[in-house]
């Protein structure tokens, strides 16, 4: 039997240039898993499912090595539970040469390990490449000013007064809270912020 992995990273990500490539080679839908998640681990409903339904010589298309996953161990432990365990081969079509039905001797094994291997460290050098451009942008973000998260909520109209009342040792910190209608550990941040801006 010939089967179809697909993945996309996100539910809103769009799947049509996989599916495509299924077509074009003949796969049925019904013989086509697709995740619609993240390649960061195995733990995908739909790839276990096709995992279960294989039996030996069956053969599974994936498009490109980073569809089957991003981590360079872990592809690696599933290419060897698929073709060893599982004796099923496996074609990567954007990579003609990982495909296992091709030299079944001993250097065209030894030929596909070591590509799948290059291209596995090459696909998690690039995930690991693009966490740290969006580390370094949001930290180039941040320095220009630009805020994440929640805007935080509008401070009570009483918070002035009762934050000089408290600044002034009149009343205690959880009182001051209470009368803004906070929590404790919220007036306190609130009146480091506030005090912060009142400084600059």
């Amino acid at each position: 039997m010939e089967y179809a992995y697909i993945r996309v990273s996100s539910r809103d990500q769009n799947e049509d240039r996989q599916m495509i490539a299924m077509h074009e080679i003949g796969i049925s839908d019904k013989n086509i898993y697709m995740d619609k998640q993240s390649g960061k681990d195995f733990n995908r409903p739909q790839y276990k499912k096709l995992v279960r339904r294989l039996r030996p010589d069956d053969l599974v298309y994936v498009k490109s090595i980073d569809r089957l996953g991003r981590n360079y161990e872990e592809i690696l432990e599933q290419w060897r539970i698929l073709t060893k365990e599982k004796r099923v081969d496996i074609v990567v079509l954007d990579m003609p040469l990982l495909d296992t039905r091709r030299g079944k001797d001993l250097v065209g094994t030894f030929l596909s390990d070591v590509v799948l291997q290059v291209l596995s460290f090459v696909a998690e050098n690039e995930r690991t490449n693009i966490k740290q451009r969006q580390a370094e942008g949001i930290a180039a973000a941040k320095a220009r000013g630009v805020r994440f998260g929640r805007p935080p909520a509008p401070l009570p109209e009483n918070f002035h007064s009762v934050y000089q009342r408290w600044k002034a040792g009149k009343i205690t910190g959880l009182a001051a809270a209470k009368e803004c209608g906070m929590p404790m550990s919220t007036f306190r941040y609130r009146a480091e912020i506030y005090e912060k801006a009142r400084l600059l």
